[in-house]
């Protein structure tokens, strides 16, 4: 071979070898001394075949690789998701959602009261809200590393004054904890939570220090109730099966997109998508957020986590966030 066609053979062989040696080191069965072993192992085997490539011996290098690809696809296609596990408390109940009328019936709506991120009293509750009593829909972003990382919330607001928060996380094992890479390799479970904001937002606010945002979504009435029903149906369907969180592509914004995308035709791709510390840029551009009112006015306006602070637990915790919102009627 040509040192060019070797070149053309070997790189994308050793990027897809490269992707197989992390699968391994997050997903073979076994502890820390198994998957070192498993992810060396192939490497080596990588490394004896592109050692048989150089010397010519292509076909027998081929064959090896293509018969090592079979097995590890055929491998990585019976890691299957599971709802049996020994979850963490935050993520041990599934939501699950009954439409009777006007009225939906909502089981497992998380009310923890955290002190800590290890202290805190588990609570799961039944709630009912009618949906002629929507008013409206809020986004919001929670930004744990950086600018450009953020966690995206979605809190619907009903004429009793209550609001509802959903939130995309990751379904973590006891023990367990978050990891980005971890994420593209089917290392967690992907949930869907229904909260009350003194919990999921203070959570983020108030007891891990995140900085958060909160804006106010632009939707007419019969769209806010199909988003509403959009999260419903996503839950009813990770309740009949289980699918894998995605870093990049089943993530805590990109599943609200597609839910969003089936609602209003046409909206784009962009890459605030994926960094979605940016995503009210991205809501802005498609005129999502409230008219009249520049960015920088939303994003300075929309900054919560001082109010949160000084709410703590209130009882009217939701509206003392949302005080000087633009687009939020003030009390």
């Amino acid at each position: 071979m040509s040192w060019l066609s070797l070149l053309l053979v070997a790189v994308p062989a050793l990027l897809l070898s490269a992707w197989w040696t992390l699968a391994l080191w997050y997903r073979l069965p076994g502890g820390r001394t198994l998957r070192r072993a498993g992810a060396v192992l192939w490497s080596g085997l990588v490394l004896s075949l592109f050692v048989l490539l150089c010397r010519g011996q292509v076909a027998l290098a081929a064959a090896a690789f293509a018969a090592a690809q079979l097995l590890l696809a055929l491998w990585w296609h019976g890691i299957r998701p599971s709802n049996v596990r020994c979850w963490a408390d935050e993520v041990a109940e599934l939501l699950h959602g009954e439409i009777d009328g006007d009225t939906v019936t909502l089981a497992h709506v998380r009310n923890f009261g955290w002190r800590s991120v290890v202290d805190y009293d588990a609570r799961w509750e039944t709630r009912r809200y009618a949906l002629s009593g929507l008013r409206s829909v809020d986004v919001l972003l929670s930004h744990w590393m950086g600018p450009a990382i953020a966690h995206t919330l979605v809190s619907f607001g009903f004429d009793d004054g209550r609001y509802l928060a959903f939130s995309i996380e990751i379904r973590k094992e006891r023990g367990e904890a978050y990891s980005a890479l971890g994420g593209f390799f089917k290392q967690f479970e992907a949930i869907l939570v229904a909260a009350d904001e003194r919990d999921i937002v203070r959570l983020r606010s108030n007891v891990r220090g995140e900085d958060v945002y909160l804006y106010r979504l632009h939707m007419p009435a019969p769209a806010m109730r199909s988003l509403f029903l959009a999260y419903l149906a996503e839950a009813d369907a990770l309740c009949r099966r289980p699918r894998w969180y995605q870093t990049a592509t089943g993530n805590c914004t990109t599943i609200v997109f597609e839910m969003a995308r089936r609602i209003v035709g046409g909206l784009p791709l962009d890459y605030r998508l994926l960094l979605s510390g940016y995503l009210p840029e991205y809501l802005y551009r498609v005129g999502a957020l409230t008219p009249g009112v520049d960015l920088a006015t939303l994003r300075r306006a929309g900054r919560i986590a001082e109010r949160a602070r000084a709410a703590d637990a209130a009882a009217d915790f939701s509206a003392r966030i949302r005080r000087g919102v633009p687009g939020i009627d003030p009390d």
